[in-house]
């Protein structure tokens, strides 16, 4: 298994993952992408700003990758990376399938992806991953799954992804919403042939939003590799508008408020790769010093006391703008 490699890595960075969902498309909900992005939010410009972010992650020992149909033409973007740079043979690759992508390179759009986990999106999606990734794709996911997918019932779509892992493509889900820890324990019953389907598990855990924590444990007792995603709550534990808590703790650190968000995660025991979505390589250089933040207890707990209300969390992303 990829994961294998990472988790003997002794770089500390390299338990950091850069996700382009930032970067693969121009409209995103993060924050003060205004700032963080340049006028021109072109193809060839995002590609530019893509290339140098992996070059940053790459040289400072990042070793894995996330991208998604939906993230526009983020596997575009990192296959060329990729053929560009032969020596980067160890980067681990993830991408996910399950929403296409649907706003048509613009920052407003009536609907940016659509969801749909038929068997059909995943012989879609999946001949348009391996035309663009090939033999580099270490890692598929079904994206964003909640407790009711269908695709956590659809023996049809298991034995196809069955036969995908046979190939030796690892096959994970990623997972979304208040009921995350749900879908993470229905996940882990699903076998084929009596073995278990998912070998990796991909959700969102910040210090507002720890619903999942006892169902990611689960799931990394059970041998999965856990990745964590939206670390710093997309934006809202970084910069200026982290919590008074967050900038005080990373004022005695000497670090930003990034590094101590993701940081809180890394300390998790059962968190194997923690996600930066960085759109500048500035950002980027700052999340990677969360592989070096010491959180004694009484720091932890009080990052803790900072956790919302699952169903508060999800609606307040949900109304996050694109931008």
């Amino acid at each position: 298994m990829p994961f294998a490699r990472l988790a003997a890595a002794t770089t500390p960075t390299a338990h950091i993952g850069l996700g382009l969902a930032a970067v693969g498309r121009p409209g995103y909900i993060n924050l003060h992408r205004d700032r963080d992005l340049p006028a021109d939010r072109g193809v060839e410009a995002l590609r530019g700003r893509t290339h140098e972010l992996l070059d940053a992650a790459y040289a400072q020992g990042v070793r894995y990758v996330d991208v998604a149909r939906s993230y526009g033409r983020s596997e575009e973007f990192l296959a060329d990376w990729l053929k560009a740079r032969p020596e980067a043979d160890d980067v681990v690759v993830g991408s996910k399938w399950g929403y296409t992508y649907t706003a048509d390179w613009h920052v407003e759009a009536e609907a940016h992806e659509v969801k749909d986990h038929g068997v059909a999106t995943y012989t879609r999606q999946r001949a348009e991953t391996d035309a663009l990734l090939g033999g580099r794709l270490d890692l598929y996911q079904i994206h964003s799954v909640t407790a009711d997918s269908p695709a956590l019932t659809d023996r049809d779509l298991h034995a196809r992804l069955a036969a995908l892992a046979a190939e030796g493509v690892t096959v994970g889900l990623s997972t979304s919403g208040p009921g995350q820890a749900d879908a993470i324990r229905a996940a882990l019953a699903v076998t084929v042939d009596g073995e278990p389907l998912f070998r990796t598990v991909q959700a969102t855990y910040n210090a507002l939003e720890t619903s999942a924590g006892a169902a990611l444990a689960e799931a990394h007792d059970a041998g999965l590799t856990v990745i964590v995603k939206e670390a710093m709550a997309n934006g809202r534990l970084a910069g200026t508008d982290a919590p008074a808590v967050i900038r005080e703790s990373a004022a005695e650190a000497g670090l930003g408020a990034d590094a101590i968000a993701l940081g809180f995660v890394l300390h998790q025991p059962w968190a194997g790769v923690v996600l930066s979505g960085a759109a500048t390589v500035d950002q980027l250089a700052g999340n990677l010093h969360a592989a070096v933040v010491d959180l004694d207890e009484e720091r932890r707990s009080r990052l803790g006391a900072l956790v919302e209300e699952p169903e508060a969390y999800w609606r307040h992303r949900a109304a996050l703008p694109w931008s």
